[in-house]
């Protein structure tokens, strides 16, 4: 038989499906898989619902309804103070994966360097390589996930296409500030390169931060595609409704891609997501205070297990050292460990680094029921003796 594509089937089943299978088996409280429980709007669900029935149920424009178009540029004025045209900048996606495929697809060439931070989301190296992007990578490392200007400015070339920027970043937690967001702006004018920003988190960062867009600072319009999430704003992440917002120019070539991908999204989810968007500020207070007081839940329960818990200012996980338990392996032998004998299931950071030797953090997601936080803590505490 001849052989599958080199690039492709060289990458395994991704850790978050490994580890949901063994929590699945194991029938461990899942502090794994990034999915929500207990968040969902019930009146975006029911506009869905009330979307099936009355239709249409054919195929909607593959650049997205109008509705859902217009929302989004709606949501990001009333956030962010950006103007869009949503007929001409505005693109709804199958989900952000697939909106990170349509861009990196619709704008690398072989041969075009494309930087990438580290810790990083799972998808982005497989799609760069087999849009024949060559990775640069750089790094932010825990406990402090501290920025490495030098580092990431000599990650730069005249080769450099693009960088990804995941803000806030999964698994670190990190929001990027306005002094780190305006160096990585400079950079990306001297070398004549975009910046494809994964804000998927874009409402949830906590104790007063602020999440920025890349694009709303000077020079960077023209420069940034920005992607969004309906499953992570309204914790409904089996919906698979994502965006991209961009100029022009610039999303024109991301369009050519999706339209090959997926094309289009299903018109009901669509309905809803719009509807979503124009909910009010006490939904989007609401949703951050709940989280921020679950992410304080877990983590004082982890520390009260004898873990020592990394801070965290947005997304839905937070990490932890282990090595205060006692244990010297590596973190992926202690989240199967955990999983198999405590009952709880956790993903290793060392997933996130390509070299895996940052070893003895574990990340846990916080978007859980108070009662699913509560048994996994008290499971942990039995194990471990505390």
């Amino acid at each position: 038989m001849k052989p599958a594509n080199s690039i492709l089937s060289s990458f395994g089943t991704t850790i978050f499906e490994t580890m949901s299978r063994l929590a699945q088996a194991h029938g461990a409280v899942n502090l794994g898989q990034g999915f929500p429980e207990g968040l969902e709007s019930s009146e975006v669900i029911a506009k869905a619902a009330e979307a099936l029935v009355n239709g249409p149920n054919q195929y909607p424009s593959m650049m997205g309804t109008p509705e859902l178009r217009q929302a989004i540029a709606a949501h990001d004025k009333r956030f962010y103070g950006l103007e869009l045209d949503p007929m001409a900048e505005v693109m709804v996606t199958s989900g952000a994966t697939e909106a990170l495929a349509s861009c990196l697809f619709g704008l690398i060439e072989p041969g075009d360097e494309v930087v990438l931070i580290e810790p990083l989301y799972d998808s982005y190296l497989p799609i760069i390589r087999r849009a024949g992007g060559i990775p640069k990578l750089v790094r932010v490392a825990p406990p402090h996930w501290d920025l490495p200007r030098e580092a990431l400015a000599a990650a730069f070339s005249h080769k450099t296409k693009l960088i990804i920027i995941n803000s806030p970043m999964n698994p670190a937690g990190k929001v990027w500030d306005a002094e780190e967001l305006a160096f990585l702006a400079g950079l990306l004018e001297r070398h004549d390169a975009y910046a494809v920003c994964d804000e998927v988190y874009e409402h949830l960062v906590y104790d007063q931060r602020r999440h920025i867009p890349l694009m709303t600072l000077p020079g960077m319009r023209e420069r940034c595609l920005k992607i969004g999430s309906a499953g992570k704003i309204f914790s409904l992440t089996g919906w698979k409704v994502g965006w991209v917002i961009a100029a022009p120019a610039l999303l024109q070539p991301v369009a050519k891609a999706h339209q090959y991908l997926t094309f289009t999204t299903p018109p009901n989810l669509q309905t809803a997501v719009a509807f979503g968007l124009g909910l009010g500020d006490d939904y989007y207070g609401g949703l951050r205070a709940l989280l921020q007081a679950r992410r304080d839940h877990l983590a004082e329960g982890l520390s009260r297990v004898g873990f020592e818990v990394l801070a965290t200012g947005g997304s839905y996980f937070i990490s932890a050292d282990f090595r205060p338990l006692g244990y010297n392996g590596s973190d992926e032998d202690f989240c199967r460990m955990i999983t198999e004998k405590a009952g709880v299931a956790a993903i290793p950071v060392s997933a996130f680094y390509q070299a895996k030797d940052v070893s003895h953090f574990a990340r846990f997601c916080f978007a859980k029921t108070d009662a699913a936080i509560d048994q996994a803590v008290d499971r942990l505490g039995r194990y471990f003796g505390t």
